[in-house]
């Protein structure tokens, strides 16, 4: 059977506010209208289309946006799209509204709405949107480098307070239950300790027995980057205090890692996808996600992206661990 020419389209972001939410929406404006469709953007994610907060965009709308950080379609949690009859009323108000094809950015949550959306006769593309680099089928998600760059830039900073009080601090990335914020920066700055969800032991001795080793061999500051996934990082810092006797602060970087103008890289990538997930609305395709793997924009079918599970790279964790400057074999020199 032949697919439907797409003659309208819809853009949404849902979930998590990400650096480069804007750059993708402008692409999927732009190169929409060159496509020859119309093209409506929808206010606050799922729940602004089920209460039709639907708006038609021209080029215009999006000139002067892709330096900006957020959304400027902004972005909701919407529990009634959870549900069988949300999903089927948010089918029902695309079509009265005259939208054959959704481009929806944002997280895996966000995905599993778009699915849903998808076996409802709505042609349907996800773009990776999210600080948190926990899609399975793309080694790049939409944010991530500014949030990245965000939290190395801060914790520089806590590192020169914490070298002139002579302290240990804990700071607290975001990343949900993913921790590659928390590696990737372990690496960028340096940190002599890093917790993340997927491979910490919770052997708080440990992390005590590497501050005292540090503070013997001369060292004036002690940092341990931990991520969002383990947490409780005002509580660790009174335990490890306690336990060494040496001054540990913690910093919870927080949201600001959300917003910012994005980086180079989460614009020029950002527009590419967004483009592609147009291209692939235009081409008939439906039930997609778009994604970047070994230096390509690719799809993958939205059922099998949703399926796929991630880990860290056991290399890149391995080299973490090596080059912290308080690795255990290293503990006495």
């Amino acid at each position: 059977m032949a697919e439907k020419t797409i003659k309208t389209i819809g853009v949404l972001t849902s979930g998590g506010d990400a650096p480069g939410m804007n750059a993708a929406i402008r692409a999927v404006v732009r190169r929409g209208l060159s496509s020859g469709l119309n093209v409506k953007g929808i206010y606050k994610g799922y729940n602004g289309l089920l209460n039709e907060e639907i708006v038609d965009m021209s080029a215009k709308d999006v000139s002067d946006t892709i330096e900006r950080g957020g959304t400027i379609l902004y972005t909701a949690r919407c529990s009634e799209f959870r549900t069988a009859e949300g999903q089927q009323r948010g089918a029902e108000i695309c079509r009265k509204h005259g939208i054959d094809g959704l481009v929806v950015i944002g997280g895996d949550g966000s995905f599993a709405g778009a699915q849903k959306l998808a076996n409802l006769g709505i042609n349907t593309i996800g773009v990776p949107g999210t600080i948190d680099l926990d899609i399975a089928c793309t080694e790049y998600t939409i944010g991530f480098d500014t949030a990245v760059n965000t939290a190395m830039e801060a914790i520089d900073k806590v590192r020169d307070t914490s070298t002139s009080h002579e302290r240990c601090s804990i700071i607290e990335v975001m990343g949900r239950n993913a921790g590659y914020l928390a590696m990737w920066c372990g690496i960028a700055n340096g940190a002599e300790d890093v917790l993340i969800p997927e491979k910490y032991d919770y052997d708080e001795q440990k992390l005590i027995n590497n501050i005292i080793a540090s503070r013997k061999a001369g060292k004036k500051h002690h940092i341990i980057i931990n991520a969002e996934g383990i947490g409780h990082s005002e509580a660790m810092a009174k335990r490890i205090e306690a336990a060494t006797g040496i001054e540990t602060r913690a910093t919870i970087l927080g949201h600001m890692q959300r917003g910012g103008s994005p980086t180079c890289k989460d614009r020029v990538y950002a527009s590419m996808l967004g483009a592609l997930a147009v291209d692939l609305l235009v081409a008939g395709k439906n039930c997609r996600v778009v994604g970047y793997r070994h230096g390509e924009f690719v799809d993958f079918d939205i059922n099998e992206a949703l399926a796929m599970k991630k880990d860290v790279s056991p290399y890149m964790w391995e080299i973490c661990n090596s080059l912290s400057h308080n690795y255990d074999k290293h503990a006495k020199k």
